[in-house]
């Protein structure tokens, strides 16, 4: 009996291709002697140099899938067995899940055509802004979403200065052909910077016509995406912000929070690029009415979120205008007041392809070369382009000073006795006004007692002045520790106190996974009936864009 020994000779493992190399001295082996492959996971390794942390991944045998050097990372599909070895290895801090994130989804609408042209830039104030010259010419706006479809608007063109089809990124595969199969970047760019005009007068159908786009693609056809994915697609805006002069980013997505804002390596990203001079805007989410329910990167309290309001599909009639149910509400887990501003986003006029993915599933929305789509997604552009027009206005500006500008001149929704229609929690400052915003000479208004650079060292980090009393009503404390319980009262007029954050400690109120109850004071006539105005004098009305009811 013939007796079967291991081959003396030698054989060459390819372990990144998959396959195994033979050499021709060797013999088969037993389907006992084949180790099975081992499943790996995606992951995001963080360390102290992205070359230490490549090579620790290399080391364990892991697959690198993505240089993240904005944190210091490194995307990686690891085995169980390898991800042992690296929570061990001492380059090595953090290594987390390679979380999946989608853009947010649409609304439901209903079928009544609300006209040929774009309300909004009128109705947050673009318009007079335009007339005056400012359209966001020269600034940078990068929209990090399901990519751009190019030409996607009338006008723009590779031959178009302010449209940078040739820099499109996409950031899933390394290469730079960003092209959109799903539509929601499309929408998103059109709100931005579409320079077709229509209507009578004539006149922009996008926020900042001026202004050079840059598509970035960190999410695939079907919408959806990973954190390696957006991360390098913000790594590589910071890359190239001088050279570009990208001075805004648009982020509208969503992603359910899993720890503290400071401890999500999305959020770390986010707070690079504001370090780097970068405004990022985000949106606030669909997941409302109820508190606490913003995504990341939303809960990030240096960023500006946005939520969404609608006009009734009366834009000519302010008095029925409201706040969409489908709008994320804060605070946040570390009592900051989010979204800081509201924007129209509902039955959002914007270009697409009816052969996208989103057309393809709504095509009773499709209007010409236009599409109906609602969402803070498209309140979050809004409010990106209006950052363009008053960068443009005033170059010099900081990510901190635009964030107080565009807050100090928001308008917040009152009642006709002039009282609040909506908590602090739910509509921020008020609705975004772009005229007033650049005439505006607020200061020192927003991110007061924040630090970035400590807070990404690891060196501090902050909450914000959200509580909640014992029977589950959530309020702002002033400096002293006392505060005024919603809606009786509110502290935001003067200064914008809720703006400041102070140091995280230990003994905050809801540190170790405080759970919140179900009281709160606005579940109780959520859409007002009565009317109110979106004002900052509480008289002076701002009309928004055609929208339907959603109840």
């Amino acid at each position: 009996m013939l007796s079967r020994k291991r081959p003396r000779s030698l054989f060459a493992a390819v372990i990144g291709g998959g396959f195994l190399f033979l050499s021709c001295a060797s013999t088969v082996p037993t389907d006992s002697e084949i180790a099975p492959e081992q499943p790996t996971t995606a992951v995001i390794v963080q360390g102290k140099d992205l070359p230490a942390v490549r090579a620790a991944v290399h080391e364990v045998g892991g697959e690198v899938t993505h240089e993240l050097r904005i944190i210091r990372a490194a995307g990686a599909e690891l085995t169980a067995a390898q991800r042992a070895a690296l929570e061990e290895h001492t380059a090595v801090t953090r290594i987390y899940d390679d979380r999946k994130v989608g853009v947010d989804a649409l609304s439901d609408m209903d079928s009544d055509d609300p006209g040929p042209y774009t309300e909004y830039p009128r109705l947050i104030g673009a318009d007079q802004l335009h007339d005056e010259g400012i359209t966001g010419a020269g600034i940078g706006i990068a929209v990090l979403d399901t990519g751009l479809r190019a030409p996607p608007l009338a006008l723009m063109t590779a031959n178009d200065p302010h449209f940078v089809s040739w820099q499109d990124y996409d950031a899933i595969s390394g290469t730079f052909t960003a092209d959109d199969g799903h539509g929601h970047g499309t929408h998103l760019a059109s709100i931005a910077v579409d320079n077709r005009k229509g209507g009578d007068p004539l006149a922009y159908n996008g926020i900042a016509p001026g202004a050079t786009l840059l598509a970035v693609k960190a999410f695939a056809d079907d919408g959806n995406g990973s954190y390696a994915d957006v991360i390098r697609g913000i790594d590589w805006i910071v890359h190239y912000k001088r050279k570009l002069n990208i001075r805004v980013l648009n982020l509208s997505f969503s992603a359910a929070p899993q720890s503290h804002y400071w401890d999500d390596p999305l959020n770390q990203a986010v707070m690079a690029a504001w370090q780097a001079g970068i405004v990022v805007v985000a949106s606030a989410g669909n997941t409302g009415p109820d508190p606490m329910t913003i995504g990341v990167p939303g809960n990030n309290p240096y960023a500006i979120t946005v939520g969404a309001m609608s006009d009734g599909v009366t834009p000519a009639m302010p008095g029925d205008d409201f706040l969409a149910s489908f709008s994320a509400a804060g605070p946040t887990a570390e009592g900051f007041v989010k979204p800081e501003i509201v924007a129209p986003g509902g039955h959002i006029l914007a270009k697409a392809y009816a052969d996208q993915r989103i057309p393809l599933l709504y095509p009773e929305w499709i209007y010409g070369e236009y599409f109906y789509m609602s969402g803070t997604s498209q309140a979050a552009a809004v409010v990106s382009a209006a950052a363009a027009l008053l960068i443009q206005a005033e170059p010099q500006l900081t990510p901190d000073e635009v964030k107080c500008r565009l807050m100090a001149s928001a308008r917040p929704a009152v009642r006709a006795a002039g009282t609040l229609a909506y908590s602090v929690f739910q509509q921020g400052a008020g609705m975004v006004h772009a005229r007033d915003a650049v005439y505006s000479t607020a200061a020192g208004c927003a991110n007061n007692g924040l630090d970035v650079a400590k807070d990404l060292a690891g060196a501090a980090h902050y909450g914000g002045r959200a509580h909640q009393d014992e029977d589950g009503n959530f309020y702002l404390a002033d400096l002293d520790g006392d505060g005024t319980v919603w809606p009786g009262g509110y502290l935001w007029t003067d200064g914008y106190l809720w703006t400041d954050g102070y140091l995280w400690t230990d003994g905050y109120l809801w540190t170790d996974g405080y759970l919140w109850t179900d009281g709160y004071f606005w579940t109780d006539g959520y859409l007002w009936t009565d009317g109110y105005l979106w004002t900052d004098g509480l008289v002076e009305p701002a009309a928004v864009n055609m929208w339907v009811e959603q109840e």
